[in-house]
């Protein structure tokens, strides 16, 4: 009996993270650095705010959309802090986290054979979705030397006369790289010149420690071209919550809103009463998680230049991507070896395309106890490599 299979699914790698985390979860006394889920629990007044919600019954859908209340919310913070205003009633959408956004944005949005730019290192989402929804994938790759920024001239150098969609994932993971606004302006005027749409992901916008996040619609022409993503895992400490959004023109949100309608309903209404205690109220959280995620940022760059291993200053999210070229292993070869022998483990950098191999993801979302010791072993680990 044949098993009816779609070809597209069969040909896409399982994650590289899963990969290598299926290792991890076979051994005893592991300090994991792999995972991007902050340490911190979700603060009480939003956890309250879904309790409450339990207790009063409001176990309903809502509208397909989200909440009402909810997307005015997000209307009222994008505008405070990026001063894009949205129209909270055809505008936005609220999905199951950023990642059911970026799924639906590009399946709303892409033909077959559109191709789609993706700026590699990245989210290991980005590829499987464009190919699932019938794109051409078109890898950028990022350079170290510019700190893994998108140049405007690597972005026309990819543009073809079926490009649709670039994607924009900064601030970066895995690479904690970000965009500032004048590297985002000239992105802007290749995107107004060439005609061609963003997905902007900005999931990890408030965990920014240069200077503060700017979004790419919120430059003049980008708007009406710009499918915004965001959610609440990062920011909140919310992932288990799982609840994004996606803000952009009516037009491309009322397609996604019909794709979420059928494979989705809704996104979990206990969640989304949550979601609006924590951006009514939630700013001096973010406030003291993103305190201590650059405590713990600068403890890894100063970790890194005592043992000489190479890492540029990541300014967003709460990834270091430091360089392991030195030693002559792929990524995988290192982070396994580097797991077996001391217990500790990171992500392999190829685990998020071609260009990031030779380096190492190290997430500052947990203790600094564990960086603490995590380090020890580091530094161990390289001089005996070094020595060897």
């Amino acid at each position: 009996m044949s098993i009816p299979l779609n070809e597209t699914i069969l040909n896409i790698k399982p994650s590289g993270i899963r990969k290598f985390f299926d290792l991890v979860s076979e051994m005893k006394g592991v300090i994991s650095l792999g995972v991007g889920e902050p340490d911190f629990d979700t603060p009480w007044h939003i956890r309250d705010e879904g309790i409450y919600a339990l207790e009063q019954g409001k176990t309903f859908y809502t509208s397909n959309a989200g909440l009402k209340e909810l997307r005015e919310e997000i209307c009222n913070y994008l505008n405070r802090t990026q001063g894009i205003e949205y129209n909270p009633l055809n505008e936005v959408l609220v999905t199951v986290g950023g990642s059911e956004a970026i799924d639906i944005g590009l399946r709303a949005m892409i033909n077959p054979g559109d191709e789609v730019i993706i700026p590699q290192p990245a989210y290991v989402s980005y590829y499987p979705c464009a190919l699932l929804a019938g794109a051409k994938p078109v890898i950028i790759d990022l350079k170290s030397e510019n700190e893994f920024r998108l140049k405007a001239e690597e972005l026309l150098n990819a543009i073809t006369s079926k490009t649709k969609v670039l994607i924009l994932p900064f601030p970066n993971n895995p690479t904690g790289a970000i965009m500032e606004r004048k590297d985002l302006e000239q992105i802007a005027k290749v995107c107004v010149e060439k005609d061609i749409y963003v997905m902007s992901d900005e999931i990890y916008s408030a965990l920014t420690y240069k200077g503060k996040h700017v979004s790419i619609a919120s430059i003049e022409g980008m708007k009406e071209r710009t499918i915004l993503i965001n959610g609440f895992s990062k920011a909140y400490a919310m992932t288990g919550w799982r609840l994004g959004y996606a803000c952009g023109p009516a037009e491309i949100i009322k397609q996604m809103t019909k794709i979420h309608q059928f494979a989705i309903m809704c996104a979990p209404t206990t969640s989304q009463y949550a979601a609006v205690e924590a951006l009514k109220n939630g700013d001096d959280d973010v406030r003291l998680m993103r305190g201590a995620y650059n405590q713990r940022r600068r403890f890894l760059m100063n970790a890194f230049k005592e043992m000489n291993l190479p890492c540029f200053e990541p300014y967003g999210a709460f990834y270091v991507f430091p360089c392991i070229k030195e030693f002559g292993m792929t990524s995988e070869e290192f982070a396994t070896k580097f797991l077996e022998e001391e217990r500790v483990a990171a992500v392999p950098g190829s685990a998020f395309g071609d260009t990031g191999e030779g380096f190492l993801r190290i997430s500052y979302a947990y203790s600094i106890e564990n960086l603490k010791e995590a380090m020890i072993r580091l530094y161990r680990f390289v001089n005996k490599l070094r020595n060897k």
